[in-house]
């Protein structure tokens, strides 16, 4: 007898973190990988941790979170995305926006249920849609228009089977913001079909030139099709506290949250509470991270520009870069490894992100200008060599 199910054989490690692996193998790489912030959370957001643990705050919380952070999550949706939610049956915390998402799909699926998902992507949801039964159905975003979303190319791909679409607005990888225009070409097509709509905004505080986010549950009758999902990993640089959550119709969260009791029955209570300061303390810190990342992504498409064989454009959003290498001549995989060999900079291959990336790779620069400095350095080294050798 198989020790391990089929369905878990089919779940593969990604390419991200195979590459992040790889450049282990060298001494001191320079690493563009894992998107995760340079910055430590802010100190207010640590003592309020501390002190819930100091005051007997370490227990089991409701299943659905404490309620102090339900009500600040409300609050602060009303605000960020003018849409109102009930603390009390519309928001479930999670132990990270990855739970918020599986649970999301796992309630909503049935075995052969499709959902459909734009390209390039974060390929995780691709993961949890089959761990769900889910069958996860590609659609190329439009390249030539800032992987905007090809509504044609949506619509021929709904089925009789599809039971939902994932948008994840600001993108990772591409950087790209979805404006009003599509998101309200979207809401007509998911409400003419009867579908839903996982809105992963864990990016949306991330913003460059003045750009503003909207997200599709503000559209008319959008709230009561969409699960909005957000995380303070990205925003507060609170990866390792583990909170997310998800916000949409109560049937939805209800059945999240029953799911949640029987997985992991909440997330951590303490970090709770520091994710309550995240939200009702100064914001100065996240203004702070969000005006470095913008300096270090003009800095990037400075010095991308200056280099032969590819082509960027600025990022509207996130801390990634979505960089097009076809002049190359070398598929995704083939220039992340040559790079890496040859001058110890470890970028993530566009595939790794599905398909739709192939000809492209994604450099994440939450890292110190430093290390961005020295890997444009590397990388407009090797690409001249490339060209000259082009050339002969």
């Amino acid at each position: 007898m198989e020790m391990i199910s089929k369905n878990t054989k089919a779940i593969e490690y990604s390419k991200i973190r195979k590459m992040f692996n790889k450049a282990l193998e060298y001494e001191d790489p320079i690493s563009f990988t894992i998107g995760e912030p340079d910055f430590n959370a802010a100190e207010n957001v640590v003592r309020a941790g501390c002190e819930a643990m100091r005051q007997g705050k370490s227990k089991y919380s409701e299943n659905a979170g404490i309620l102090p952070l339900r009500q600040a999550v409300s609050d602060d949706l009303r605000t960020e995305i003018q849409v109102d939610y009930d603390p009390n049956s519309e928001i479930v915390i999670t132990p990270g926006a990855m739970a918020a998402l599986y649970q999301g799909l796992k309630v909503i699926l049935d075995p052969g249920d499709e959902v459909i998902v734009m390209e390039p992507c974060w390929t995780n949801y691709m993961q949890q849609i089959r761990m769900c039964g889910g069958v996860p159905v590609s659609v190329p975003a439009d390249a030539e228009n800032r992987f905007s979303l090809d509504m044609a190319a949506i619509e021929a791909a709904v089925t009789e089977r599809t039971k939902a679409l994932i948008i994840n607005s600001p993108c990772n990888p591409t950087g790209a913001v979805l404006d009003r225009p599509v998101l309200e070409q979207l809401a007509a097509l998911v409400t003419e079909r009867g579908l839903l709509i996982i809105s992963d905004e864990v990016y949306k505080h991330i913003l460059f030139d003045d750009r503003s986010f909207i997200s599709i549950a503000s559209l008319p009758g959008m709230k009561s099709r969409t699960l909005v999902v957000d995380s303070f990993s990205k925003t507060f640089a609170m990866t390792g506290f583990r909170v997310g959550y998800g916000a949409g119709p109560a049937q939805w969260v209800a059945n999240i949250t029953k799911l949640q009791e029987n997985i992991s029955a909440c997330a951590a209570m303490p970090c709770q509470y520091a994710a309550v300061e995240a939200l009702t303390g100064s914001r100065e810190h996240v203004r702070h991270m969000v005006e470095s990342y913008g300096k270090r992504r003009d800095y990037l498409a400075k010095r991308l520009a200056a280099m032969p064989l590819i082509r960027y454009e600025p990022s509207q959003g996130t801390f990634y870069g979505f960089i097009d290498i076809r002049a190359t001549g070398l598929s995704s995989e083939e220039f992340a490894m040559k790079l890496l060999a040859e001058k110890q900079v470890v970028v993530v291959p566009g595939d790794a992100f599905g398909d739709g990336g192939e000809g492209y790779i994604r450099v994440s620069f939450a890292t110190s200008m430093e290390q961005i400095q020295k890997g444009m350095d590397a990388m407009e080294d090797f690409l001249r060599a490339l060209s000259e050798k082009g050339e002969q």
